[in-house]
């Protein structure tokens, strides 16, 4: 008779329950795997035969069958080792296959039967909460699945630790708990002099989620600006450190010991960047969209990235989510992301400025189209800087801090969250905006006169209004007014 170990695997962030079947077959000595394992998974054989031996029990001497079920789900990776050999184990009448059946396992194995860490074992401890079920893991991995409020775990350094668990009921050394520390910005808004509009555009970005467009000459304060909107962001709640705790344990990315990720993501990377390294590869990995959900996403010398990268940001910015399909298979990953765009004027960065442009109307024209129309529609603030003045930077009187202005944005998400929103302004559906929305007369006139003179489409509408309705947030009135529409018509005028 077969014995049955529950285990799991990861499809993004959603679990995948895997029945892992053993039965013994009288013929030559074999491990075989069936049930689209991939090789990673059938080396586990020489992995679990040494264990095994090294902690002093004895292998089978019969063909060994393993089935992992449901049989057209690919399997991958090392996590199945320690499932697969607590089954071998049970069939061989070694441990009580009884004590199996409330448990799920999961674990690579060294040679001499030590427990490696695994991905996703945030989502894993959610899972065994939901079956309610012990989830068994490598305590290098323990702390992450700590966190999630009423799951059973149990933490070994040593499959001998977990046979002693099973057989003997000893219960394991309870996880350390470290204090949690929130680490500190080592940049502040207050280091911004001048650019009083690019502070502007930087707290309604952070207020209401809204992407932001900078455009500029090298060393007007793009960059500076962008890398310390996270510092203006409201903190993560508990539910938003999960999901950006459980993409990042996905990835691969968390250090061992680390239980939870208290701060939002801030992901800049190189103009080299491919499509798969922005939106997920083969392997069906979250990319850096996904990496930055609930945070920023920073793509410095925008107009420097390949335009069929960018074009892949269309859904994302959209709808939230990326959705991969691969040969490897399928996969959603969320993506609620604020998208901040940073680029020079021209290739040589001087249009504009007090020095000389070197480039052709045509070369710029070429550079500034890698930004197309529809992903320019998608960015709610357009904002082209200017050098600050030189009376700007040598003023020894500093602007406002980021906690200051954090203080600001956190009131006005508050506002959000108490006319009912789960989502914040520069994410609502457009029936969810027209509720919240409060509009006065004299702003929808304004909102006419704006479309027919601006020629905007109706996203570019829907844009606008949520900017206002942010702006209206940040200066506390439920009633959004001529003059918060006036500003948010300000900042899609776009200098692009």
């Amino acid at each position: 008779m077969a014995i049955r170990v529950h285990s799991a695997t990861l499809n993004g962030i959603e679990p995948v329950p895997i029945l892992i079947e053993v039965d013994f077959i009288r013929r030559l000595p074999k491990i075989t795997f069936v049930g689209l394992a991939a090789h990673s998974v059938q080396e586990a054989a020489e992995r679990v035969r040494s264990a095994i031996l090294a902690i002093g029990k004895e292998f089978p001497r019969q063909r060994i069958v393993i089935n992992l079920a449901p049989a057209d789900v690919k399997k991958e990776g090392t996590a199945f080792d320690l499932p697969v050999a607590l089954g071998i184990l049970a069939a061989d009448g070694q441990i009580p296959a009884s004590a199996l059946e409330n448990v799920i396992s999961v674990g690579e194995l060294g040679l001499g039967g030590e427990l490696r860490p695994i991905r996703g074992a945030t989502t894993l401890a959610l899972h065994a909460r939901s079956k309610r079920k012990t989830l068994i893991l490598p305590k290098d991995s323990a702390s992450q699945a700590e966190v999630v409020p009423g799951a059973q775990v149990l933490a070994a350094d040593h499959l001998s630790e977990v046979l002693d668990f099973l057989v003997d009921g000893s219960s394991p050394p309870a996880i350390p708990r470290k204090p949690h520390l929130t680490a500190g910005f080592s940049v502040d808004l207050a280091e911004v002099r001048g650019q009083a509009s690019g502070r502007r555009a930087l707290e309604i970005a952070a207020a209401g989620a809204h992407h932001l467009l900078l455009l500029g000459p090298p060393g007007c304060g793009k960059s500076m600006l962008s890398q310390r909107l996270p510092t203006i962001l409201p903190p993560l709640s508990f539910e938003e450190s999960l999901e950006v705790t459980q993409i990042h344990g996905a990835a691969g990315l968390l250090s061992p010991g680390v239980e939870l990720l208290h701060q939002r993501p801030f992901r800049a990377p190189h103009h080299t960047i491919s499509i798969a390294g922005l939106v997920g590869d083969r392997r069906l990995r979250p990319g850096e969209v996904s990496l930055a959900h609930h945070g920023v996403l920073f793509l410095d010398e925008a107009c420097e990235f390949p335009r069929s990268v960018l074009e892949v940001l269309r859904t994302p910015l959209e709808e939230g989510v990326v959705r991969l399909v691969r040969a490897e298979g399928s996969v959603s990953w969320p993506a609620a992301i604020t998208l901040v765009l940073a680029t020079n004027p021209c290739p040589c960065g001087r249009r504009g400025g007090s020095q000389a442009c070197r480039c052709s109307d045509g070369e710029v024209f070429r550079y500034r189209r890698r930004l197309s129309g529809p992903i320019e529609d998608r960015i709610d603030l357009h904002l082209e800087l200017a050098p600050p003045s030189a009376e700007n930077l040598t003023s020894a009187i500093p602007g406002e801090s980021s906690e200051t202005v954090r203080r600001r944005v956190i009131s006005a998400r508050g506002r959000q969250l108490q006319r009912g929103q789960t989502r914040p302004n520069g994410r609502l559906t457009d029936a969810s905006l027209e509720e919240v929305l409060h509009s006065s007369a004299g702003a929808r006139e304004l909102m006419q006169a704006a479309m027919t003179e601006l020629h905007l489409s109706g996203r570019g509408m829907t844009r606008l209004w949520r900017v206002a309705r942010t702006i209206a947030d940040l200066d506390g009135s439920e009633a959004l007014e001529d003059a918060h529409l006036a500003e948010a018509i300000g900042f899609r005028l776009g200098p692009m």
